[in-house]
């Protein structure tokens, strides 16, 4: 009988994949898995489990957000016989949007997940710390990391944290941080720059979605760059760079297309993988020689829509 490893944030979803645990396990019995399930105690855990016992399975899933989705790809990396998956419980759930704008409802069909095909997906590797998703270095990346400090005050919702953070980031701290970017084909020397966005997946930061056309499984990383900009241009770039329409700003946005790149600052910065935050002075990113497993349901489809 095939195996499945089901590890859960108990925090995820206001505390509400517990109650619905056996009707998840459940489903997965239905469909001829022998099913286990693991609730994380913490930061780290998720990587943990997987990397310890994710071999003795064929199929991993995870229930929480992006962050416990990146735990688990950490841990199951280059594993040629599990693949992973994530129901969504999270409040971004930023991959999954690859799927389309109906991920949710396609995630929560469990038998349509659980006779699903897997894909093998790309990886990036900054630093050592793997991403699925997104790689950003810029005020993008000083605003998410606010973004997990203020949420954890009293009183203050997740939008809330979104705007306080942003006014912080934009109009206290300045937008732009000097980077020298090292790629072949691209001259980036100590500028001034807004954000740095490097792309497998399509989605991040909860609605921005900056190169449309990405693709986890074709060998290139996707990477737009702003240099110094006003915060009133980047108030009206915004939107637009948010929508994918970076190819209509050349003057302003530089877009890359390769398999590795490294990038600098004479100053700590702040550099945040698939939601996670790093901080230092130096970084790679590269394609990862491992990949991950992915499964998704029948019948969804991971393609750009144009």
């Amino acid at each position: 009988m095939k195996k499945l490893l089901f590890i859960y944030n108990p925090q995820a979803g206001k505390g509400q994949v517990r109650p619905q645990l056996a009707a998840i396990l459940d489903a997965f019995s239905k469909a001829g898995y022998l099913t286990s399930a693991w609730p994380t105690q913490g930061p780290g855990d998720a990587t943990r489990v997987a990397a310890a016992i994710g071999r003795r399975y064929d199929r991993v899933v995870c229930c929480g957000g992006d962050g416990t989705l990146n735990e688990v790809v950490n841990g199951a990396a280059g594993f040629d016989n599990a693949a992973v998956t994530c129901v969504p419980k999270g409040t971004g759930n930023d991959f999954l949007k690859l799927f389309g704008p109906r991920f949710r409802e396609l995630f929560y069909d469990l038998e349509a997940l659980a006779a699903g095909p897997q894909r093998a997906f790309d990886l990036m590797d900054c630093n050592g710390k793997l991403g699925l998703d997104v790689v950003c270095a810029g005020v993008d990346a000083r605003i998410a990391a606010g973004v997990h400090r203020y949420k954890d005050l009293r009183f203050v919702s997740g939008i809330g944290a979104y705007l306080l953070s942003l006014a912080e980031q934009v109009i206290f701290r300045g937008l732009c941080r000097p980077l020298t970017i090292r790629a072949d084909g691209l001259d980036w020397q100590e500028r001034q720059t807004a954000i740095l966005c490097i792309c497998n997946g399509r989605h991040y930061g909860g609605g921005f979605m900056p190169v449309p056309d990405a693709m986890p499984d074709d060998g290139v990383l996707d990477v737009l760059a702003v240099g110094e900009i006003s915060r009133l241009t980047f108030f009206r770039l915004v939107g637009k760079y948010a929508q994918g329409l970076y190819r209509q700003y050349p003057q302003l946005i530089t877009d890359w297309h390769g398999q590795s790149l490294s990038f600098s600052s004479p100053r700590e910065i702040t550099v945040v993988v698939d939601g996670e935050v790093m901080r230092g002075t130096r970084f790679t990113v590269r394609l990862s020689p491992l990949k991950i497993n992915f499964f998704f349901p029948a019948g969804a489809d991971y393609s750009p829509e144009f």
